[in-house]
């Protein structure tokens, strides 16, 4: 998922970063990002980690449908949150 108030446009690239709610990764992007990008959604972002940890994308696709969830995103996505509930429950 694209974090909220993570994006930065500028007239040639973007920069973001994707979440589970557990991690992030910093993605750097060289070209116009789609019309269905938002934050807060789903993205799907190929390409490769540079020496400074960032994901530098060479393509970012935006999520057509909001529904849907590939099974192993969901998978990590409700653990992340099972997680987060289990810390915010501990005395």
């Amino acid at each position: 998922m694209v974090k909220e108030g993570s994006v930065v446009r500028d007239s040639e690239n973007g920069r973001f970063v994707v979440t589970d709610t557990n991690q992030e990764v910093k993605v750097l992007y060289r070209g116009m990002l789609p019309d269905l990008f938002k934050e807060g959604r789903g993205v799907v972002a190929q390409g490769r980690l540079n020496e400074q940890g960032e994901f530098v994308a060479s393509e970012v696709l935006a999520k057509h449908d909001e529904n849907y969830m590939p099974p192993e995103a969901k998978h990590a996505m409700d653990q992340a949150a099972a997680r987060k509930a289990a810390e915010s429950v501990k005395p």
